[in-house]
């Protein structure tokens, strides 16, 4: 009760002190809170503070603080789920003041304290935060999106300074901020060892921003919102004090609520336990989640993978860390199991009894990243093959996952992986595009594939027997990326006379596209108009410029970064699945460079090497001459 009187001699402060808080925590057009509501938020404090001392020396504190930190960062913790936001927030206050011998842990840019000498050396008309704004406690009670009231998002993009950060990261974040994705309280922090200032930051990535063709609006102002939101640490020579610099700024944003992260690790391989190590350490919020971004290659063979995953795994959970690549982010990828468990049509036929091959097809005619992505060693099978080839036949042959929960989806795609059977040499070719810049000993001495077709077996009951046939290359003749899947003749076919000599054209065949311009292609047999008997292969297409908009398509970085933010994890590989994908790649690499393979070179804007046809011709899978 002498508590309560304290408060009541008190009035004058709390009503100084109300009056900030409500300018801080309420809409500007709100009313004014009322004493009694200020009362009334009081009482709720001090009846949870009660609760969670009862609480804490139940479970002896300690006990409290294992069993939070067993759970992982990626959820705000509910060890009293049935109270509300207010006593939650207070339960929080208390657990880190317990944590920390009695003082309050700094979570903000106001003081957080509990002690009797800590309330002592408050200035006058200043109350600690943790009791004073029953105003704001009472608003986040009800959190939702685009409201003042819901958790703080900050958003880290480790290597902001370099290409993929500019000109992907940063575009990809503005274009979700525009479309109403992100909260109106986001912050978006860079962070490299580049000498910036916050100005420096916003002036780089400001060429690369824009609106796309449906988002004219208020482009501007909602260009210069997102700058304004938008700032940058310097990393200095150490990432453990760039670290706790990075945490000072967000918590600077955040204030008391509750906050969240996302930490993009825009970096190189091998700088990666550099930054991801200090991060887990000095950077992430004990008020929410954190989530942690990871780009490909996923390491370099399938043990200095695994290392890796084991230092990620000491300090994060698994569900905490998104690997991403970016490839599995189209509309290609995610109509994959919507085409099949949606449509009664196609999934019967989904099997071996129906399907005579899989052709999964990505070419880019692009060279010019080649000289850093593939003659740097790491080459196409670790770079594509490994997570969006491999990807995409898990995702295709999977079998029905029990929810869209992407656990459930992970489930079955790693059973998939488990499933391919060994890849041996003689079904595998290799290519090397030829040098046209004159550096032909940089080109020679190197053997980094740019080019690898592959017959992969998948050993089910599922699909055995049925081949999937990988054809992926760089500085190739056209941009394509498809999935073709052959069907097998009608058995007796009574018009197997009417197709001649080629016997392929009685072939139904399911297209799926991306590139060169999206659809979904039906190829069937039917008669031609007029007199007669003559039989015709057409397409029943959907083209995507024609049914839909396609201008307004959202970058696969966009649609990754939403499903990060989301909690959806099915796109990204988790552990078993990366150290799944390598059991299949190692023992093939292994015996290239045993055996120093030499790749088949071939020129720029061609097919790609001839031996890949004869490969095809083995394993009875016919090419389209779109190739």
């Amino acid at each position: 009760m002498s508590g309560l009187a304290a408060s009541a001699s008190a009035a004058p402060a709390l009503s100084s002190w109300s009056s900030l808080a409500t300018s801080r925590f309420t809409p500007v057009a709100g009313p004014a809170p009322s004493f009694r509501t200020q009362a009334c938020g009081l009482r709720c404090w001090i009846a949870a503070k009660l609760k969670l001392r009862k609480a804490l020396k139940r479970h002896h504190g300690w006990q409290l603080q294992r069993n939070l930190d067993a759970r992982g960062n990626d959820k705000v913790p509910d060890y009293l789920g049935a109270a509300s936001l207010i006593e939650k927030r207070s339960h929080w206050n208390m657990h880190l003041a317990y944590d920390s011998g009695g003082e309050m842990v700094n979570t903000s840019s106001d003081t957080l304290d509990s002690s009797t000498d800590q309330e002592k050396s408050v200035p006058q008309g200043h109350i600690p935060s943790e009791i004073s704004s029953p105003v704001q406690k009472e608003e986040s009670a009800v959190p939702r999106r685009h409201s003042n009231n819901e958790p703080s998002l900050c958003i880290a993009v480790i290597g902001a300074a370099g290409e993929l950060a500019r000109t992907k990261v940063f575009p990809a974040l503005f274009a979700l901020y525009y479309s109403g994705f992100l909260p109106r309280n986001v912050g978006i922090f860079g962070y490299s060892r580049k000498k910036l200032t916050d100005e420096g930051l916003r002036s780089i990535i400001e060429a690369n921003l824009t609106c796309r063709v449906d988002h004219h609006e208020n482009c501007d102002d909602k260009l210069s919102e997102f700058l304004k939101r938008t700032y940058y640490v310097d990393a200095g020579h150490d990432n453990k004090e760039g670290m706790v610099r990075l945490n000072s700024r967000m918590e600077q944003l955040e204030g008391i609520g509750a906050a969240n992260r996302i930490f993009y690790l825009a970096v190189p391989q091998e700088a990666l336990l550099d930054v991801a190590l200090p991060l887990a350490d000095g950077a992430q919020t004990k008020l929410g989640w954190n989530r942690i971004i990871i780009e490909k290659p996923f390491g370099f063979t399938g043990l200095s993978s695994q290392q890796v995953t084991q230092s990620m795994l000491s300090r994060f959970d698994e569900k905490q860390i998104y690997r991403i690549d970016h490839l599995l982010g189209k509309d290609l990828i995610e109509n994959l199991t919507v085409l099949r468990f949606s449509n009664l049509v196609f999934e019967p036929l989904w099997s071996r009894t129906y399907i005579r091959n899989v052709q999964v097809i990505f070419s880019e005619e692009t060279s010019n990243e080649i000289q850093g992505r593939y003659f740097g060693n790491y080459g196409i099978i670790r770079d594509i093959v490994h997570s969006h080839i491999l990807q995409t036949i898990a995702l295709f042959a999977m079998e029905p996952p029990v929810s869209l929960d992407g656990e459930d989806i992970r489930d079955e795609k790693v059973k998939v992986l488990r499933s391919i059977r060994k890849v041996e040499l003689e079904d595998v070719v290799l290519g090397q595009l030829k040098d046209t810049s004159g550096k032909v000993d940089r080109y020679t001495e190197s053997m980094t594939p740019t080019y690898f077709a592959a017959a992969m077996y998948i050993d089910n009951a599922r699909w055995d027997g049925v081949p999937f046939f990988i054809r992926t290359g760089m500085g190739l003749m056209k941009n394509r990326a498809e999935i073709r899947i052959q069907f097998r003749h009608v058995p007796g076919n009574i018009y197997c006379e009417r197709f001649g000599h080629d016997i392929d054209l009685d072939t139904n065949e399911l297209v799926l596209r991306d590139q060169p311009e999206e659809a979904i292609l039906l190829k069937v047999n039917n008669k031609v108009p007029g007199l007669g008997l003559q039989l015709d292969a057409s397409e029943l297409n959907l083209l995507y410029r024609d049914r839909y908009n396609t201008e307004v398509v959202p970058d696969s970085y966009e649609h990754l970064l939403l499903d990060v933010l989301d909690g959806d994890s099915h796109l990204f590989m988790r552990s078993d699945e990366l150290a799944a994908a390598w059991n299949v790649l190692t023992p093939i690499i292994h015996e290239i460079d045993q055996n120093r393979v030499a790749p088949e070179l071939y020129e720029a804007g061609d097919r790609g090497p001839i031996n890949a046809y004869y490969l095809a011709a083995k394993h009875g899978v016919r090419w389209d001459d779109d190739w």
